[in-house]
């Protein structure tokens, strides 16, 4: 089996006691779901949250930008290099996925619109509005974590919408057969998403805590999503 070079723009770095020391980076966490598959992979992590972008787009088959605390909206130093990396595995037609925060950069990056929002935290259903030959095994609605404060508005042109959920409209979407995103995290683990809410609940509500451990029971399909985007990078399950 030919292994999956895949390149994982990491858009984090978090250095919290509670988050940052506890638990693995946003790229261990992507390489441990993908890493339970048959499939193997041959992973370049590269650290955009400090302004490092791939420069040749055929070092690796595909990339994934991961998610992040930070806001799209706040204008970081990174992200204009993120923005024109985006812009270029466009052009060149690279299969990129994004995931949250790379969903929404995805958005900017193509010339749609980004916007805050309600607080959207927990598991929750998302249901697929197009399917594709790679979403096997063949599911409608997948269970999986949100957690977001920003949320897609308008699509970038040529863009379509792929799936929504209760608490997101522009819940993922794709451009051509070389871009899909997610706004939710097939990678958060149960612990860690208590781990996150427990570090973020000083900025929430009463009631936007409640919801949130009210979802927590959920079972999330992490999994079936890891297998999804495997075979959108050219691999196979």
């Amino acid at each position: 089996m030919k292994r999956l070079k895949l390149g994982i723009l990491q858009a984090n770095h978090d250095r919290s006691i509670e988050v940052g020391d506890a638990f693995a980076d946003d790229a261990h966490r992507f390489r441990d779901l993908f890493d339970a598959q048959e499939q193997r992979f041959d992973y370049r992590v590269y650290m955009t949250v400090g302004g490092e972008v791939p420069q040749d787009l055929d070092d690796q088959d595909a990339y994934l930008i991961t998610g992040s605390p930070e806001s799209v909206l706040h204008g970081m130093a990174f992200l204009d290099p993120l923005y024109d990396f985006i812009r270029r595995a466009d052009a060149a037609r690279k299969p990129l996925l994004g995931v949250c925060f790379g969903h929404q950069a995805i958005a900017m990056a193509l010339g749609g619109t980004v916007e805050q929002s309600d607080w959207n935290i927990g598991i929750e259903t998302h249901t697929f509005l197009e399917h594709f030959d790679w979403m096997q095994p063949a599911q409608e609605d997948l269970n999986l974590h949100s957690f977001h404060h920003d949320t897609v508005t308008v699509l970038p042109d040529g863009c379509r919408r792929i799936a929504e959920s209760p608490g997101c409209v522009n819940a993922g979407f794709a451009k051509g057969d070389h871009i899909v995103t997610t706004q939710g995290h097939p990678e958060f683990t149960d612990r860690f998403m208590a781990g996150v809410l427990e570090a973020t609940k000083h900025v929430l509500s009463a009631t936007e805590v409640e919801v949130a451990e009210a979802r927590a029971g959920m079972p999330s399909d992490g999994d079936v999503f890891a297998a999804w985007a495997t075979q959108f990078f050219g691999g196979t399950v």
